[in-house]
């Protein structure tokens, strides 16, 4: 099998609902989340027995359908094969974060760095800087989600993570208000991080 082959079957009688959950930003198949990776398993089984150039073409090739569950489709691709990448294929990844961008494409690429910066600590710094002080508010998003990662997982000073983590947030409610509410609500920070990212609120 191959990506271009790859097809998915939706139930065009639940692709408005979703389309209509995402503002209308994409077109839909109607696949939910289960049955799309029922559908999905044949790819990830017959990717595990290609070289990684041909899996990062099938990704992008994926990437660039109409419909929106192939792009899910392309970074459940990207985290089945996360033991196997390098920092190149994280900077090419980058890359498709800006395409087609929206929040559930962005957050579910933070899960693909998330898991390779948990899987190379020693590149974390280098991961960080693909996001940090970028002019797209979504590779800003995934910055922010990352400082996070680094409060929870890794040996660092707290008072500087949520003093970043609080910074970052400030900055990113001048897009998007509603998201760092939220963020704020459901995420365990400190008083100090709550009044730095509520400063716009």
């Amino acid at each position: 099998m191959q990506s271009l082959d790859f097809e998915l079957n939706g139930d065009p009688t639940q692709a408005p609902q979703m389309a209509k959950y995402m503002k209308n930003q994409f077109p839909f198949l109607g696949l939910k989340t289960p049955e799309r990776k029922t559908q999905t398993k044949p790819l990830l089984k017959a990717s595990r027995g290609e070289d990684l150039p041909t899996i990062r073409v099938w990704i992008d090739a994926l990437y660039q359908r109409d419909a929106r569950e192939y792009q899910y489709v392309a970074i459940d691709l990207a985290l089945d094969h996360i033991k196997r990448w390098h920092f190149s294929d994280m900077q090419a990844f980058r890359q498709l974060v800006v395409q087609k961008s929206w929040w559930d494409t962005v957050d579910a690429w933070r899960k693909v760095f998330a898991d390779y910066v948990k899987l190379h600590p020693d590149q974390k710094l280098a991961v960080f800087n693909l996001f940090f002080d970028q002019p797209n508010f979504w590779l800003r998003r995934i910055g922010i989600n990352l400082q996070l990662l680094e409060k929870e997982t890794l040996d660092t000073n707290e008072f500087f993570i949520q003093k970043a983590i609080g910074w970052s947030l400030r900055q990113y409610s001048k897009f998007d208000p509603d998201w760092v509410r939220t963020f704020i609500v459901v995420h365990a920070l400190s008083p100090l991080a709550i009044r730095e990212g509520s400063k716009y609120l």
